[in-house]
């Protein structure tokens, strides 16, 4: 395999921005991959794969060099052990002049590697895993550290998924059917599905597996008040929208006007115009005491630590804190008692995170309804593995409400 500086250098980029100026994985990487119009397919790959598991198997590739990742210089000799690990002769360049191949080799084959190092998670989060999931959490960690599996949701608004097969088909994208979720088509093919006409036209959403069975766990039918609490750019709200078959009304709440705004854009490509958004600012000035008792239906997708999307965001092992899930914690049953206040006497309501935590999912919806006895129901809910599904790990509670408060 030979190597090209300029690739290397592109890696060695994004994981400056990554890891060391903190800058989102995900959207760091991409901006990186569109700069340089010359750059290939199998350019582009190189650059993502090689990028993406650096920052995933951080800590583990520190350990073979013995030495942790705070400047420029080091995140070079943290690609250089990647491939020294993957059997790759490394070129004579200055950046690859202190490692030491064999020593690499000889320590990554060590009889006894501690779990959070060979799988790269920081103690405190390994000690929190293993206390909330117990003997299920390592199973969980090595799902969450190979690459996400691809996958869109069909707008039912604008077409339906033979039209998507027949496309996708002709342009040669390899593709299956999920057989948990409707409208889902899994992807085989790498491309970048941004720049597909059918895309850009709102025929399809790019939406995982597990985020595409929020919404039909809503039960939200065509002509509900519907309020969905924690919007985003609104994957979830669109979903609803076409379940509801554009009629009624689905409030689009959220703190940040910003992703509200994409939202418009978005759903407007989808065709969808049951649509009011809202910022959260403007609910609690104005609305939060008109709308008590409103809702037929209550989606409340809350801010949560990711650890089940940790596939798609690696970087998130690297700056997430126990003091900020705490905080979290505190946020999400905030949400819960002022957004349960909306929801219509035998309404039903949607709690959803993509943790994979108790604390943040089955333990907080324990709590609410501890502290409204009598007056809510846990009539079901759902978790979703990573390691037994392949998909994001995410949490559901559908939640009906039994009388006033």
């Amino acid at each position: 395999m030979k190597l090209h500086r300029n690739l290397c250098q592109a890696v060695v980029q994004s994981l400056r921005d990554v890891l060391l100026e903190k800058k989102q994985a995900d959207l760091t990487i991409s901006h990186l991959l569109q700069s340089n119009k010359t750059w290939g397919a199998r350019d582009r790959n190189f650059i993502a794969d090689n990028a993406y598991y650096i920052i995933r198997y951080k800590r583990w590739l520190e350990y073979v060099i013995q030495e942790e990742a705070w400047g420029e210089n080091a995140l070079w000799r943290l690609l250089g052990a990647k491939l020294v690990l993957e059997q790759v002769n490394l070129p004579d360049w200055s950046e690859f002049a202190e490692l030491k191949p064999e020593e690499i080799k000889t320590r990554s084959q060590a009889d006894f590697i501690p779990f959070c190092i060979r799988d790269s998670i920081p103690d405190w989060l390994d000690k929190l895993g293993r206390n909330e999931l117990g003997e299920n959490w390592e199973a969980e960690i090595k799902a969450l550290n190979t690459q996400a599996r691809f996958s869109v949701r069909v707008n039912t608004l604008k077409t339906n998924k033979k039209v998507i097969e027949t496309l996708f088909a002709a342009d040669q994208i390899e593709f299956s059917e999920s057989v948990v979720a409707t409208d889902a088509l899994i992807i085989q093919t790498r491309k970048n599905f941004r720049t597909n006409p059918a895309y850009k036209n709102g025929l399809f959403e790019i939406q995982d597996v597990s985020s595409q069975l929020v919404a039909p766990f809503l039960e939200a039918q065509p002509g509900m008040n519907v309020i969905d609490g924690c919007a985003g750019a609104g994957g979830k709200t669109l979903h609803l929208a076409a379940l509801m078959q554009n009629e009624g009304e689905i409030l689009a709440v959220d703190v940040n006007e910003h992703k509200l705004a994409q939202l418009k854009l978005r759903a407007a490509r989808a065709g969808c115009t049951i649509l009011k958004p809202m910022l959260s600012s403007e609910l609690n000035r104005s609305h939060q005491v008109l709308l008590q008792g409103f809702a037929d239906r209550i989606l409340i997708d809350v801010p949560c630590s990711g650890t089940g999307v940790l596939r798609r965001k690696p970087d998130a092992k690297w700056t997430i804190t126990k003091r900020f899930i705490d905080e979290l914690l505190e946020t999400q049953a905030q949400i819960l008692d002022e957004y349960a206040k909306m929801l219509h006497r035998d309404g039903l309501m949607v709690y959803s995170t993509c943790s994979i935590l108790p604390s943040e999912n089955e333990w907080q919806i324990q709590k609410f309804l501890d502290r409204n006895p009598g007056q809510f129901i846990l009539v079901e809910d759902r978790k979703i593995s990573p390691s037994t599904t392949g998909f994001d790990g995410f949490y559901m509670a559908k939640i009906k409400r039994a009388q006033v408060i």
